[in-house]
């Protein structure tokens, strides 16, 4: 099994959510995010704890060499990468970086409009552009503060 999915499968099966995962460039320290949309405020530092320890286990079974794991909230500023990720922040502001430019531009700010038909819609400054999610780079939610 290769080291996504395991992350992955215990993450789930411990009932959270799976953002993303980082590695250092050598693999020496592994950053796991995470979430749980049904929790108000999302993820606290016990849940970040529980899901080390459980992690970490799994990690030393499975045979996995690494020097540091971190666990985590995905922060205000979460990464987009999933399908279910653009459908669930529809109508929230987001910054996007392509791997192409089109029509002259990688990065892009504006308002998300979900998905249709495997292309993300996006509002911005000059109107309404599609995306295919194959030629995003990196795309994350802008914080948003209250006055």
């Amino acid at each position: 099994m290769d080291l996504d999915a395991l992350i992955e499968k215990t993450v789930t099966g411990l009932g959270f959510e799976l953002v993303d995962v980082e590695r250092s460039p050598r693999g020496r320290v592994l950053r796991v995010f995470i979430d749980q949309q049904d929790k108000p405020g999302g993820v606290d530092v016990e849940d970040c704890a529980y899901v080390s320890h459980q992690l970490s286990r799994v990690l030393a079974v499975e045979g996995v060499d690494y020097e540091r794991l971190e666990i985590s909230s995905p922060g205000l500023d979460r990464v987009l990468k999933k399908p279910a990720d653009f459908a669930r922040f529809a109508g929230s502001e987001i910054n996007l970086r392509l791997r192409l430019p089109l029509d002259g531009r990688r990065n892009f700010n504006g308002v998300l409009h979900g998905l249709r038909d495997g292309k993300l819609r996006l509002t911005i400054d000059t109107g309404e552009v599609e995306v295919d999610l194959g030629d995003i780079d990196k795309a994350r939610l802008v914080p948003k503060f209250d006055r």
